[in-house]
């Protein structure tokens, strides 16, 4: 009688979405590097960009000029989980990318549609070539970048519990530091979500997942269920 030969785990596309303070990153890089899948950070390619249009000069309040120099910065993202990259012109830019500017300039420049435009494209072209499998996160990867992915989540939290992650944790911090952070994200969050072109919103076919009273190692648990029960469907 004849066996069936065992196969290895069918590659497989998740789409991580939710605003920022969720636990997004933390998360998708731990559930890519448990399982064995590449990772991208598409927030780091806005930010990279961003970076370069401060760094060159360009107004990031003039649409138009954004858009015209949107083609220029070369940005290539490294998807290994457990050490992700980001380079603009081939300089490391994993630094300057998380500088205060840049936080208060992002949504601007990621408003403009010729930016979402380059930068979908290479995150379409960076999934298609991962060929284990990949998790991407971001703001729109369920609805726009990766409308046909095998599984899509989207995280969400109070905003007091992102203030405080965000702040670093409760101790240290007063309640000065953690009103502002928090009204810093609420502000993120009504440009991402207010956008014409792709905004922050959760896919109809997405499965959320509350992490306000959850730890970290929970909702990578979670998330990690989720992917194995997808990839053996």
């Amino acid at each position: 009688m004849e066996t069936a030969a065992r196969t290895a785990p069918a590659t497989v596309i998740v789409a991580i979405d939710g605003p920022s303070g969720t636990g997004k990153s933390s998360t998708s890089k731990a559930v890519a590097a448990k399982l064995g899948l590449s990772y991208l950070d598409t927030g780091a390619q806005y930010r990279a960009i961003t970076w370069w249009m401060l760094s060159n000069g360009v107004d990031i309040h003039d649409a138009a000029a954004v858009a015209t120099a949107s083609e220029k910065p070369v940005i290539v993202s490294g998807t290994d989980p457990a050490a992700p990259t980001i380079a603009v012109d081939g300089a490391d830019a994993a630094g300057p990318i998380r500088t205060q500017e840049v936080t208060g300039a992002v949504s601007a420049v990621s408003a403009v549609p010729e930016v979402r435009a380059r930068l979908t494209e290479l995150q379409r072209s960076t999934a298609a070539a991962a060929e284990r499998g990949i998790v991407v996160e971001g703001r729109d990867i369920g609805t726009t970048v990766l409308p046909d992915a095998d599984l899509k989540i989207f995280l969400t939290a109070s905003p007091e519990a992102r203030a405080a992650r965000r702040s670093g944790e409760l101790k240290g911090k007063d309640a000065t530091d953690l009103a502002s952070t928090r009204e810093a994200l609420v502000k993120r969050d009504a440009a991402d979500s207010g956008r014409k072109t792709s905004p922050l919103a959760k896919a109809d076919d997405a499965v959320e997942v509350d992490t306000t009273e959850l730890t970290l190692e929970q909702v990578i648990e979670c998330v990690v269920t989720l992917v194995e029960e997808k990839r053996t469907a």
